[in-house]
């Protein structure tokens, strides 16, 4: 689609993901890893084991690997796709584990002395103390490595030069067994079919077959042969056949797969001499075997019997007569059914009952014809299939499902069919099923149980299906309807048929009319049921309600006040009654009140005077909602009674008088205004009433007088409503809870407390401070105050206690503003409203004015004069606080970003106010010190360790530290110089030896001395060096005689006139050697040596040398330790001293006297080098061929061992040993009809011997 993205086709995986998905894909690639890694597991235990070693399996597995990944890399699997990089990483790993495996590698630990021997040949002596001369070099040298040793062409691997094996075998009696565990054989009756009777061969493999073949039923013979490609034919199609078999995962079982089977297992417990070959035949009839040839066309001894017999396989099914496969419970008639049988007689049939997961088997045995009598003789003889039908009669008395299987059947010949278990059909299972009855009634309804029918709806009535089974359904109900007395001309009675819903029990009848509904029958689909109780169900009408309502006026002195409605209600309660009500031109409002009984009274007494309407609207009952009524209606102008309360009321009320000679109070006045209010004043003494009149709004305020006693002490009055007339003149008592009158005339005070006039405190910063109070009044109180710093910001705190405080944090002066208890407002004593908080001062350092320092303003920083490394060094402090004093402070110096980084944060403490304070010098470098906290007994550091002095008033002081110069050589190698030799930088002493290190600021003035042991005497020089690395160069001094120098570095200085460091004792002086030229003799004077020989030379000079030579015009260079120096020879050609060396190749001497020849090995291969196997028959010779390699004349000794298998193993006794001396030609042959295996033990020619002796002497044959 255009805007979609889509990866190139070359990403794609080569198998698209329509025909194998990617995961899929990876499982199955990863899991053909696993198993080769398995196969590989197996083969590394073959290798270790076996007896010889061989390199098959090592090269085997780097073509199998290599494949594996590089398919893998062709497939594109995504998430297994890598780089090229990756792949060849992959492939050079996986082929080094190889031939570590495979033992084309091996790991040298240093365990068997020392790396720098070669490999030598088998039968050489191994000498890993002895270095050697290069192996020559080859072509396939180039190529071994990439394969990690598994493909080399080495002839001095073990026996290189001793190839080849001729094995002579004498051939056993061979015999040939036709169906060797006598099994039977049938053909099933599939098309193509075909059976394998199998020939046990033993000690041979047979080329020819030869047999004849008789068809069942015919006298005609018929004579085949079979060749080498039919017989590999017909076992590569086995092969393939059981290789299908295997590879089904859940295939069905087949009958005719036990047969594979057992040939399987057969193949399995063969002998080592024993094979089996098959014979194929798709015909019935009898089989026998003539003749088996093997290639030399010798017969092989026929085992008796030799006669096989293939009929059709027995079969056995269900015949194609019709039979119904539901049944009804309580059926007395059966069900027959009738089985097909076809096979040789007699049959026998195994079958099997299956009811509600219940089985049994059964067999029925000797099955044939009985029209037709045949002896055993003659059976044995025709064996001739017939077809012949059984009856089978089976009783049906059980609910549920019956299931018949035909299991097995076996024929007269011993054959045994399983009929197929996994895909039953029609043929071999016959299933039936016996069903219950199904039964009906009514669900919640009969006699004395009816439903009822409100008018213009319909009521459901339930019909339940019970004791049915689901496979009969749906069932059909039959339903009758009978109507009410009275109703039989209008409504007409009738029958119908209900069907149930798929997979439901219950079916809904709509009941449109009363009457009575009756079940009559039911039927299902395969059986017909039965009716239950209640078989009948009534459906009654129920009436809507009804009610009588009578209205009466309710008139007291003010005129009509309300009305009453007696209701009578007709139908099922509980009932709700809805009515209305308008005021005036007000919207009309709806309201209901709920009757549990058919009798009821209804009261409307309005609050307010007007002009009302009122009227029923609906009713309702237990089953109709809301039915209009048409009930009577009444109208009415309601004047209500005068009634009077206080504000607030439900309960006596409490009223506060702070002052004034009157007191407020709330009333609420109902009725129609105006009102005349009457009150009692009720005081400690005597009750005065109170009257006020012409009162026109409500709620009214109604100023109350206070009791002349009370008014000047104080004290409690109580207030008391008595009556209250309305505009016409009717008067109402009252009786409602009065209102109680406090009158206080003390007003509440505050203050601050001060203890001898001084209103302050100080705190540590930080800490809060409580400032004490003193109130009078009546608690709780609410103050509210101030700080001064910041006067427009109010606090309020409320207090509970007349000594209670405010808890303040800051520092600073706080004012009293109010005081309100709980009652009045008060007021603020004067000269005792503020109170003054202070902060203990925290402790402060600064370096003492004496301190020789520069200030920069930039950075607020004391710089100090610089210092050498090592110094002692400290400046003084002024500390102001309480002592002790704790001082925490940073340390840093420079980074390579330019800026800074802590070294540590150290804390000392000081009892005095002036203080020495240490400085760092063990460091170079630009050191700064932070004061970054400070702590006194006050502010102690373990309690403020947040409170860190900002950065812009710490006191900040640094220092710079210079290095001591020093100098030291790079190691204490010793150097080499020869005689005559200038001390200067050369390559003797571009070893790091004669390198020196210099620490320091340059410019440097370095004294040395050179001291000389032979001479006694010692030369002194000083230089100057610019740099921080000098190497040794002296040209005025020159080396006059041999032995050992010293070169000591007596003292150094910098730019800086700091003293020195102590210089190191190791590296303060290095040896220089001083030597003549080397030289080299041979200890013996032999010309021809062997490949393995060692060759011995006496050395003359100063180890270590360094000895040059050529082996066939070509150079090579070798070192040795000590003297005398053995060189063990591995190329053969003409050897060559050139020159030898002393001490790191210096002093070199040229020979031009010293070279001799070294020979090549001899060689013996039997049968040119290879594993001859050779089978005879008692009289035949077998000739053993020699080829020998070397120098003639050869002596070579050989022997004859017990035969050993083709496939390897150890090897065998020896029988016989023989040597044979001075051939001169280069085959040797001889004959022997002896049986064993030949091999070469060892070979000499004119100059040499394979294998060496054991003392590494080479043997020397002289003709």
């Amino acid at each position: 689609m255009p805007g979609e993205s889509t990866s190139p086709a070359g990403e794609q995986p080569l198998i698209p993901e329509r025909l194998l998905d990617v995961p899929s894909q990876r499982l199955y690639y990863l899991s053909l890893g696993l198993l080769l890694q398995a196969i590989k597991v197996f083969d590394v235990l073959q290798n270790i084991f076996a007896s010889d070693t061989t390199t098959y399996y090592g090269r085997k597995w780097l073509i199998v690997d290599f494949a594996y990944i590089a398919t893998l890399s062709r497939l594109r699997i995504p998430r297994l796709k890598y780089s090229r990089a990756v792949v060849l990483l992959q492939i050079l790993s996986i082929w080094f584990l190889d031939g570590m495996l495979f033992g084309g590698i091996s790991l040298n630990l240093g365990l068997m002395g020392s790396s720098e021997v070669s490999s030598v040949p088998s039968g050489i002596p191994n000498r890993p103390d002895l270095p050697s001369t290069p192996e020559p070099f080859r072509l396939s040298d180039i190529f071994a490595p990439l394969t990690f040793g598994l493909f080399s062409f080495d002839t001095n691997s073990k026996d290189a030069r001793l190839l080849g094996q001729h094995t002579v075998r004498m051939s056993p009696i061979s015999t040939a067994h036709f169906n060797p565990q006598s099994h039977t054989f049938c053909l099933p009756p599939v098309s193509p079919a075909h059976v394998l009777v199998p020939i046990l061969v033993n000690n041979t493999i047979p080329t020819n077959v030869r047999y004849s073949f008789i068809p069942l039923g015919s006298g005609r013979v018929e004579y085949l042969e079979l060749g080498t490609k039919e017989l590999k034919a017909i076992e590569q199609a086995r092969v393939e056949g059981l290789q299908v078999v295997r590879n089904k995962d859940v295939g069905g079982y087949d009958e005719y797969d036990d047969e594979d089977d057992e040939e399987t297992d057969a193949s399995t417990r063969l002998q080592k001499t024993q094979s089996l070959v098959h014979l194929r035949f798709s015909k019935p009839g009898t089989i026998r075997l003539d003749r088996v040839l093997d290639s030399s066309n010798v017969a092989a001894r026929l085992v008796h019997p030799v006669e096989v017999t293939v009929v059709p396989c027995p079969t056995a099914q269900y015949a194609d007569d019709t039979v119904q496969d539901v049944h009804c419970a309580g059926e007395t008639s059966g069900v027959d059914l009738t089985i097909d049988i076809r096979g040789v007689p007699p049959l026998s049939l195994q079958w099997s009952k299956e009811v509600n997961g219940r089985k049994e088997y059964f067999l029925v045995e000797g099955i044939e014809d009985s029209s037709h009598s045949h002896t055993a003789q003659e059976v044995a003889r025709t064996r001739i299939p017939q077809k012949l039908k059984v009856p089978l009669s089976l009783s049906l008395d059980i609910l549920g499902k019956h299931t018949y299987n035909l299991e097995s059947v076996i024929d007269g010949m011993g054959n045994v069919v399983h009929l197929n278990e996994e895909y039953r059909d029609a043929k071999i299972t016959r299933s039936l099923s016996v069903l219950r009855r199904p039964s009906v009634s009514f669900k919640a309804c009969g006699p004395g149980n009816p439903t009822s029918l409100l008018i213009g709806s319909e009521a459901p009535v339930v019909l339940t299906v019970s004791n049915a089974d689901p496979m009969d359904g749906p069932w059909d109900i039959d339903v009758r309807f009978e109507p009410a007395s009275g109703d039989g001309k209008r409504i007409k009675p009738w029958e119908k048929e209900l069907q149930t819903q798929e997979n439901e029990n219950d079916v809904v009848l709509k009941a449109g009319v009363p009457g009575e509904y009756v079940v009559t029958g039911i039927r299902g689909k395969y059986c017909d049921g039965d009716v239950l109780a209640p078989e009948t169900c009534k459906v009654v009408e129920k009436a809507t309600p009804t009610a009588e309502i009578e209205w009466k006026r309710i008139h007291e002195c003010s005129g009509d006040t309300g009305v009453s409605a007696s209701l009578v209600m007709h139908g099922t309660p509980p009932f709700q009654v809805y009515y209305r009500t308008q005021r005036d031109a007000e919207p009309p409002r709806d309201f209901f009140k709920t009757f549990t009984s058919s009798r009821g009274e209804l009261t409307l007494q309005p609050d307010h005077s007007g002009h009302y309407y009122y009227t029923f609207v609906q009713l309702s009952d237990a089953y109709y909602k809301k039915v209009a009524l048409d009930g009577p209606s009444i109208d009415q102008i309601v004047h209500p009674l005068a009634a009077a309360d206080f504000v607030g009321g439900r309960g006596k009320r409490v009223v506060s008088s702070c002052e004034g000679v009157t007191v407020g109070i709330e009333v609420d006045l109902k009725g129609t205004p105006p009102w005349n209010l009457e009150l009692q004043v009720v005081g400690p003494r005597k009750t005065d009433t109170l009257e006020i009149t012409d009162i026109k709004t409500s709620p009214t305020r109604i100023l109350v007088p206070i009791p002349s006693v009370i008014d000047k002490e104080g004290g409690t009055f109580d207030v008391e409503l008595v009556s209250v007339v309305d505009s016409y003149g009717c008067k109402r008592s009252i009786s409602v809870p009065g209102v109680s009158v406090n009158v206080r005339r003390v007003k509440p005070t505050v203050k601050f407390y001060s203890k001898h006039g001084q209103r302050e405190i100080t705190i540590l910063e930080d800490d809060g401070a409580d400032l004490p109070l003193r109130l009078t009044g009546d608690g709780p109180w609410k103050v509210k105050y101030r700080h001064l710093d910041n006067p427009d910001q109010l606090f309020t705190a409320v207090l509970k206690s007349p000594n209670d405080y405010i808890h303040v944090i800051q520092k600073g002066v706080y004012e009293i503003l109010e005081v309100t208890d709980s009652q009045c407002p008060g007021s603020v004593t004067e000269n005792e409203s503020t109170y003054t908080v202070d902060w203990v001062p925290r402790p402060s350092a600064r370096l003492d004015p004496a301190t020789v320092s520069t200030f920069e303003s930039f950075n607020r920083s004391h710089i100090l004069p610089p210092i050498c490394k090592g110094q002692d060094a400290h400046v003084d402090l002024e500390l102001t606080g309480r002592p002790p004093f704790q001082i925490m402070y940073n340390i840093a110096r420079n980074d390579e970003a330019g800026g800074t980084i802590v070294l540590d944060q150290p804390t000392f403490s000081s009892i005095q106010p002036h203080t020495r304070f240490q400085l760092h010098t063990s460091i170079v470098g630009r050191k700064y010190y932070e004061v970054k906290q400070i702590g006194d007994s006050a502010y102690p550091l373990a309690k403020h360790k947040n409170a860190v002095i900002p950065r812009s008033d710490r006191l900040l002081f640094e220092q710079e530290v210079m290095a001591r110069p020093s100098a030291k050589f790079k190691n204490d190698n010793r150097i080499l110089f020869c005689l005559n030799d200038a001390l200067t930088s050369r390559e003797a002493i571009s070893n790091d030896g004669g390198v020196i290190h210099l620490d320091g600021t340059p410019p440097f003035q370095l004294a040395l001395s050179i001291r000389n042991l032979a001479a006694s005497q010692v030369y002194k020089e000083t230089v100057e060096v610019h740099d921080k690395t000098w190497i040794l160069d002296l040209p005025s001094y020159h080396f006059t005689s041999i032995g050992p120098h010293q070169i000591t570095i007596e003292s150094v200085q910098d730019s800086s006139h700091c003293e020195q460091k102590e210089l190191h004792p190791l590296r303060r002086s290095i040896w220089v050697d001083v030597a003549e030229s080397a030289a080299i003799t041979p200890v013996d004077k032999r010309v021809d040596f062997c490949v393995g020989d060692v060759a011995q030379f006496q050395l003359e000079g100063t180890p270590p040398w360094s000895i040059g030579y050529r082996i066939n015009g070509k150079s090579y260079t070798q070192e040795a330790k000590k003297s005398p120096f053995s060189l063990m020879h591995q190329q053969a050609g003409e050897f060559t001293v050139t020159s030898v060396s002393q001490q790191q190749k210096l002093c070199k001497a040229t020979v031009t006297d010293l070279q001799f020849s070294v020979h090549p090995l001899p060689a013996a291969q039997v049968g040119h080098g290879k594993r001859i196997f050779q089978d005879i028959h008692e009289g035949d010779q077998a000739e053993i061929v020699f080829t020998l390699i070397g120098e003639p004349p050869f002596t070579f000794t050989y022997q004859r061992a017990e035969p050993i298998p083709k496939k390897g193993g150890k090897p065998g006794k020896v029988l016989e040993t023989h040597t044979v001396s001075g051939v001169t030609t280069r085959e040797y042959s001889i004959f022997s009809a002896l049986e064993g295996t030949w091999t070469v033990t060892s070979i000499s020619d004119r100059y040499c011997r394979y294998p060496t002796q054991s003392d590494g002497v080479v043997e020397k044959t002289r003709h």
